[in-house]
């Protein structure tokens, strides 16, 4: 893992949030990437662009942003980019090389019935970029224990597993896997191929309606340092992805950071 994304907006928790990536990032000698993207605009009724303007003050503004946080020898590189969220974020991502965007639950959204505010769960939602959301204010420590949740531990992509095994092997981690048989369960689906074998410490199963309710059930018996979940089509947010708005009253872990992998399929 050497290179780390961190999409900075408007929220309190911002620099708390940068001083954990910092943090991460130095147990893997990762540089780390704090970016703004704006779109760009023409004030009206003028010829006067003031994307240039934007632009400069988004740099301000990350600049000082990063003085304000303990840097402890890690490289933090400060871009501005113009473009759309998403597309922008992607470009991004292929051309740095990113291995990992790190997320606050809420970047821009100030609702308190709020989880994912829409530009968090934009990203989530229709990016394949593998991302970890960190709670707010949540401080920096070794991940010793992850709780794994999946309907199928049918692994086709292996690559998606690649954030997953960095972390695993950089702490020694215990991996706990969760197979939720869904109604969506199909023959071999709890196969554990060598992929997923390899990671994992201990399996447990569970019968829920989704993979997010098999967490709801289990997380609290395991008390992990870490939720790790798949994204995919009918995966652990296909209940909550109708919206880029997460709400706390259908999704809440105010205590774990949680791991969102590519799909495996």
């Amino acid at each position: 893992m050497k290179s780390i994304l961190v999409p900075v907006g408007s929220s309190k928790n911002a620099q708390s949030h940068l001083q954990y990536a910092i943090d991460f990032a130095k147990e893997f000698g990762a540089k780390v990437y704090v970016i703004q993207v704006y779109n760009v605009y023409t004030k009206a009724g003028t010829m006067i662009k003031i994307d240039p303007i934007l632009e400069r003050e988004s740099l301000d503004f990350l600049n000082s942003h990063v003085s304000k946080v303990d840097k402890k020898g890690v490289e933090v590189v400060v871009k501005t980019f113009k473009g759309k969220l998403v597309s922008t974020i992607e470009l991004i991502s292929k051309k740095l090389n990113i291995d990992l965007i790190l997320l606050e639950p809420r970047i821009n959204s100030i609702k308190e019935t709020v989880y994912l505010g829409k530009t968090s769960g934009k990203i989530i939602k229709q990016t394949n970029i593998p991302a970890l959301i960190v709670p707010e204010n949540y401080i920096y420590k070794p991940i010793k224990s992850i709780l794994f949740a999946i309907k199928s531990a049918i692994v086709k992509k292996t690559d998606a597993l690649v954030p997953l095994k960095v972390i695993k092997n950089k702490f020694l981690t215990d991996v706990t896997l969760l197979l939720v048989k869904t109604p969506f369960y199909n023959d071999g689906d709890f196969n554990i191929g060598a992929g997923i074998k390899e990671l994992i410490s201990n399996t447990i199963k569970s019968e829920n309606a989704t993979t997010f309710h098999g967490v709801l059930e289990h997380y609290k018996d395991y008390n992990p340092d870490l939720i790790c979940v798949v994204r995919r089509k009918r995966g652990f947010f296909n209940k909550l992805w109708e919206k880029n708005t997460i709400l706390k009253k259908d999704f809440h872990m105010p205590t774990y950071p949680v791991l969102v992998l590519s799909g495996l399929k």
